[in-house]
């Protein structure tokens, strides 16, 4: 190795303890410049240590992927679905995460293995009419997410300090100036600051379900699937939203460029380690985030169905009943605490995830702070215009309906993943295992059944 390479190698924190591996040729265009790029392989790994802190240095960007599947459109799909249903939704929560597990699995296999998030991934593989599809498609899946993330922060500032509505929105479009100031301290700052959200979120909800005591044989049967998903369409439509708040598309693209953070080292043996280390992490954050999910549900039922208010569908107004139904004035704070948390981590998440879609699909080179503040525009600004003019009322309705667009996006996300995943020209000795592409076949192929059945039932009325 020449001395410019070893520096190189000492700057980004990988060690090269081998001639580096060469990637397969099946790319129309070679490996360019990553997505993050002034994040790229930041952050320094131990292959001579212990199993222990191998994994430590290696656990973060899952837990940043885990923010998605518990942000403010997970709330009103869960609260709505829990007050409506009961406990009968939680089969579909658990069966969401196993196709998270999978589809996220996948994602650290192309990030590390293709070295390339899934937006470059596309831009490399197809053609031009074919890329400028899938881009506006990702952007429209941002969009609906920053628009359950603005109102889900700004209806929390509402509650929490009777900010009003208008305002909170363009408080939160402020949220890219924090992004900012925690990577001007390093990545794992930023990680550092979400894990510590997440502690809070967790903590409040431990609360409050030990309020609500919930009928626990009851849970246990929420998890068996009934034959009333694909009879009742309101049903199959919290489904789908509950799907799409879980699977979120733009989750994918995040996760394939965050990986990348990690100084893994070029060798295949050290990009086998990281896969394995990678989808640990991503496995544990998304349990965790399972957890938050159901325990939302499972404070809606318990609430709000089992005393009869099975309307609930707008998130001030679970706020409003928690104290009387629960017979404390603290259960509703913490749900206003946890929610604003939940706002502010997935605002953080939805623009990286915003930088990579717009960088990976149209090999942008700009500024890092520009990159970030163009990225974030063009996400909020629908999602602020569309929160102020529904004002206070239908908020619910609004996040919901995010969150089935989500599911909606879902398809032109995770097939390209799967046949990525799934080629050996592409991937050469890092292709996903025959029965892992087969479980993320299946994966695909009921998301899109299921998205086929909600539009069908829509066209019939």
């Amino acid at each position: 190795m020449d001395a410019k390479s070893a520096n190189l190698s000492a700057e980004t924190g990988r060690k090269i303890t081998s001639a580096p591996l060469t990637l397969p040729a099946g790319w129309r265009r070679a490996r360019g410049e990553p997505s993050l790029a002034d994040m790229f392989a930041s952050v320094r790994t131990d292959r001579g240590g212990s199993f222990g802190r191998k994994l430590l240095a290696f656990l973060g960007p899952g837990y940043l992927v885990a923010v998605g599947y518990m942000d403010p459109g997970n709330w009103a799909t869960s609260l709505a679905g829990g007050a409506k249903f009961g406990y009968a939704l939680l089969t579909v929560a658990l069966l969401s995460n196993v196709m998270a597990i999978v589809l996220q699995s996948l994602c650290t296999r192309l990030g590390v293995g293709a070295g390339r998030d899934l937006a470059q991934a596309c831009r490399d593989s197809y053609p031009r009419y074919m890329v400028w599809p899938l881009w506006l498609s990702a952007e429209v899946a941002i969009t609906a997410t920053d628009l359950a993330e603005v109102i889900g922060t700004a209806i929390g500032l509402n509650l929490l300090f009777h900010i009003p509505l208008a305002i909170g929105v363009v408080i939160t479009a402020l949220d890219v100036f924090l992004i900012l100031a925690l990577q001007a301290f390093g990545f794992r700052w930023i990680e550092a600051f979400v894990v510590t959200m997440l502690g809070v979120i967790a903590a409040c909800f431990a609360v409050q379900i030990a309020l609500a005591d919930p009928d626990w044989g009851a849970v246990i049967g929420g998890f068996v699937p009934g034959r009333d998903l694909l009879a009742n369409p309101q049903m199959l439509y919290l489904a789908l939203g509950i799907l799409g708040a879980t699977v979120m598309p733009h989750n994918l693209y995040l996760h394939s460029g965050l990986v990348q953070t990690r100084g893994y080292g070029d060798t295949a043996d050290e990009k086998h380690e990281a896969i394995a280390l990678s989808t640990l992490d991503s496995t544990i954050a998304l349990c965790f985030a399972f957890v938050i999910n159901a325990s939302i549900l499972i404070l809606a039922a318990a609430t709000f169905h089992r005393t009869g208010k099975t309307d609930i569908a707008e998130l001030d107004q679970a706020h409003a009943f928690l104290a009387p139904l629960l017979g404390s004035t603290l259960a509703p704070t913490l749900f206003a605490i946890a929610l604003l948390c939940c706002g502010l981590n997935s605002t953080i998440t939805a623009t990286l995830s915003g930088q990579i879609v717009m960088e990976g699909f149209l090999n942008w080179r700009i500024a890092p702070w520009l990159r970030r503040l163009v990225t974030r525009m063009i996400a909020i600004v629908p999602a602020v215009v569309v929160t102020i003019w529904a004002g206070g009322k239908a908020t619910g309705q609004l996040l919901i309906l995010s969150q089935v667009i989500l599911s909606l996006q879902l398809p032109f996300a995770v097939v390209p993943l799967v046949l990525f995943t799934a080629s050996r020209a592409k991937m050469g000795p890092f292709i996903a295992p025959r029965w892992l592409t087969a479980l993320a076949t299946v994966t695909a192929a009921l998301i899109i059944a299921l998205n086929a059945k909600l539009v069908w039932d829509y066209v019939l009325g």
